[in-house]
């Protein structure tokens, strides 16, 4: 099966499953020696359908918190929409996947979330938190909450109902409770007492502003955005990694 993908987590999970796949965003980045060839269609938010019709795909991949609807509703061929917001829900559009293109690897993804989520949840240690990448500035005290800081200009963080906040809370954080229904709230940092923050190596490139977040005088630590927030066999493999210790 021919497939489109413009879902940079799924078209690393298709590829290492050894699925076909013909078309891909500029935002899909791994595996790097995979994707070389493989030719880009667009963004995440906006796609060329002429360039898609010319690879004469069988199906084009999609997801509802990737994508926009009107993606969906303007896909001139077939097309598969996941919904993935939360480890939960990846177990699920896993095995949906490995169902739909017959692909036993898939599947053996979807039991390993599946074990992931019946691991037992750690306590979490803010002296060594999973994909640390650089201190912001380290903890000097005990702290009772996290916040996972995607943007700047606004602040951005990121609520329990996404799927990186099911990742947190799963590796034992607590984090900061926000009005329901905001995924991704605008915040302030100057009112966020007694947090500690989590500056995301993307879409932001925090990792690149380690300067700018020192003179903020706030603690936190810059942390692997990806293993956060990729979905399907790099998230994957990170929890596994992280829980289960294989």
């Amino acid at each position: 099966m021919r497939v489109v993908s413009m879902v940079p987590s799924w078209t690393e999970t298709l590829l290492k499953a050894g699925v076909q796949v013909v078309g891909r965003t500029r935002f899909c980045i791994h595996p790097p020696k995979m994707i070389t060839n493989i030719p880009i269609v667009g963004g995440t938010k906006e796609v060329s359908w002429d360039l898609v019709i010319d690879l004469k795909p069988d199906l084009v991949l999609l997801d509802q918190e990737e994508n926009p609807l009107e993606m969906a509703e303007e896909c001139p061929v077939p097309y598969l929409a996941t919904h993935v917001s939360s480890l939960q829900s990846l177990q699920t559009e896993l095995a949906r996947l490995g169902e739909h293109f017959k692909n036993p690897q898939l599947m053996e993804l979807s039991v390993d979330c599946l074990d992931i989520l019946e691991a037992p949840v750690p306590q979490w240690d803010f002296q060594k938190i999973p994909a640390f990448m650089e201190w912001v500035k380290a903890p000097s005290q005990g702290y009772k909450q996290v916040a996972y800081m995607i943007w700047k200009k606004p602040w951005m963080s990121v609520s329990r109902e996404t799927y990186i906040g099911s990742v947190l809370e799963k590796l034992g954080a607590k984090l900061v409770e926000y009005p329901e229904g905001e995924k991704y709230p605008v915040v302030e940092l100057e009112e966020m007492k007694d947090t500690f923050f989590l500056f995301s190596s993307e879409p932001f490139p925090f990792h690149k502003k380690i300067g700018e977040l020192k003179e903020l005088g706030i603690e936190g630590a810059i942390v692997n955005g990806e293993s956060y927030s990729w979905f399907g066999v790099r998230g994957i493999e990170f929890l596994r990694e992280t829980l289960l210790k294989k």
